[in-house]
């Protein structure tokens, strides 16, 4: 019997990782009724972080949000064990304020209050751990949503309470952290090693995705994210604290570590333990490059299938003529297999199916199945 992990990131802005596994065990079923699937899907600490854990971890407990109603946000219970007694909280911002949760409408007042107030939710139930996905941020505000939720006060020159976002940062005169509540073990999971500020810093690099298309505000966001970091003593040139518009910079102040996403995913999901014995790994995300070598989560999974001796499978949206592909058994372009972009964009679950099925009818010797 062939076993078969499927450890997926999401194909962002069109399916979720654990859809993606979903459909691509589907495929493989369709050639090979017999096999063992096993689905892992994987993130990096953005947008399908929690899907990650959820269909990883069935004994994780779904805590909602607000009135709990369907679409509203909820952080994960792992259960207890050894170095957490009293469980471990998955939250996630891009569940509470992400840019697929808000948009990029209002780039100056998007902020990051809503998951602070997620993260105090989980402070309340007692929680013996932390792991914050910081990833898909809508937000420019360094931060300070995070901090005022979880009890600092920032305050304006007349000592007022700042407005919520970079509208709000930008009037910032005083931090006053004495009341912040204090954090268990937090481990913080982010792909982005950016400062808080400067050229490779928050607003500069990541603002124009969120709306902070004028570089003249860009400056002005970042000289008050600069003044943030100064009120609350961090060096805002320390790595990944530009993550999330800030927000890394301000849970480090909390006392938070910052770790690589999709490694910390991978550990506590249990995909190397997924990968030992098994035939094949299979794993892509919506557009592999360049840049996918450098800590996203396939080239993560893929290390971890190369070190089990597991031979390794890429099926990705797009696959750009820089990928390095060394090493990967097969690779799958979704938009090859579409026959464009606009088709795979268009069915995602169905070209990835066919992708699962071209790759076990590959693996049993037979001619690539299509769709």
């Amino acid at each position: 019997m062939t076993r078969v992990v499927i450890a997926p990131d999401s194909l962002k802005g069109t399916i979720s990782a654990a859809d993606a596994a979903a459909a691509l065990a589907d495929g493989w079923a369709s050639v090979d009724p017999d096999a063992r699937l096993i689905p892992r899907p994987m993130a990096d600490g953005g947008e399908g972080t929690l899907a990650a854990f959820a269909a990883a971890r069935p004994d994780a407990a779904r805590m909602p949000l607000g009135a709990g109603r369907s679409g509203d946000p909820f952080w994960l219970l792992l259960p207890p064990e050894p170095g957490a007694p009293r469980g471990t909280a998955v939250v996630e911002l891009a569940a509470t304020c992400g840019i697929e949760r808000v948009g990029t409408g209002r780039p100056f007042d998007a902020g990051t209050e809503a998951f602070g107030a997620a993260i105090a939710a989980a402070l309340d139930h007692g929680v013996s751990r932390l792991v914050l996905g910081i990833g898909s941020s809508a937000s420019t505000d360094g931060g300070a949503g995070v901090l005022t939720a979880l009890g600092a006060r920032l305050l304006d020159r007349a000592g007022a309470p700042i407005a919520a976002g970079a509208r709000g940062l930008l009037d910032l005169e005083r931090v006053d952290l004495g009341g912040i509540r204090e954090l268990p073990e937090t481990r913080v999971l982010t792909d982005v090693s950016n400062p808080m500020t400067g050229p490779r810093g928050a607003a500069e690099v990541f603002g124009p995705q969120k709306g902070l298309v004028d570089p003249v505000v860009r400056a002005r966001v970042d000289a008050a994210m600069g003044r943030l970091a100064m009120l609350c003593g961090l060096d805002p040139a320390t790595p990944g604290t530009g993550a999330a518009g800030g927000v890394g910079g301000a849970l480090v102040v909390l006392g938070a570590e910052l770790l690589p996403g999709a490694a910390e995913v991978a550990g506590l999901i249990g995909l190397a333990e997924a990968i030992a014995g098994a035939d094949l790994v299979i794993t892509g995300e919506g557009a592999f490059d360049g840049q996918s070598a450098a800590g996203k989560a396939p080239s993560h999974v893929a290390a971890l299938a190369r070190a089990a001796g597991v031979p390794v499978a890429l099926v990705a949206g797009r696959i750009a003529a820089d990928a390095p592909l060394q090493g990967f058994a097969a690779a799958v372009s979704l938009t090859e297999l579409a026959g464009s972009a606009e088709r795979s964009l268009a069915e995602p679950d169905r070209w990835l199916r066919a992708a699962g099925a071209d790759l076990a009818a590959r693996r049993n010797g037979r001619r690539g199945a299509g769709d």
